[in-house]
């Protein structure tokens, strides 16, 4: 979906007028017909307070162009419902629910992860822990989180 479709539904959504939406955003009603008709897009500043209005992602705002994965664990972020929030309601789009919640980190080292996913994953072929620790390690240390 594009940025224009993806606000025109939000905003119908919510059931917002293009008046209401630019009040809440702080911009012209122009301003918001102009996003929805495709001529321009919302600025960085503005994608946030969307963001905040429709509780939705700006990934999501934008078409979700990039998938998202969680820069601690490694899971995809599919859905919004799974993208962490900074302590203000903002979306941090690095990070899950599972691994950043109320704007801390619940893993505090790489290990404790470690130890929670060995106790937690599948392991169908049933790798020995060790090999599984080296596996999650080398996986992990990819991530922004652990370099």
């Amino acid at each position: 979906m594009t940025v224009k479709d993806t606000i025109k539904n939000l905003r119908e959504k919510h059931g917002l007028s293009q008046e209401q939406l630019a009040e809440r955003v702080m911009v012209t009603r122009q301003a918001v017909s102009r996003w929805e008709t495709g001529e321009t897009q919302p600025n960085t500043d503005t994608l946030q307070l969307l963001s905040k209005v429709f509780d939705v992602s700006i990934n999501t705002l934008l078409g979700s162009p990039r998938q998202l994965v969680c820069q601690c664990c490694g899971m995809p972020l599919t859905e919004d419902s799974m993208i962490s929030k900074e302590t203000d309601g903002s979306f941090n789009e690095d990070f899950c629910t599972w691994c950043y919640t109320d704007g801390m980190f619940v893993y505090k080292t790489k290990d404790v992860l470690i130890d929670y996913l060995i106790g937690h994953m599948p392991n169908p072929d049933n790798m020995p822990d060790h090999e599984r620790r080296t596996q999650f390690d080398g996986y992990l240390s990819q991530l922004e989180h652990w370099k």
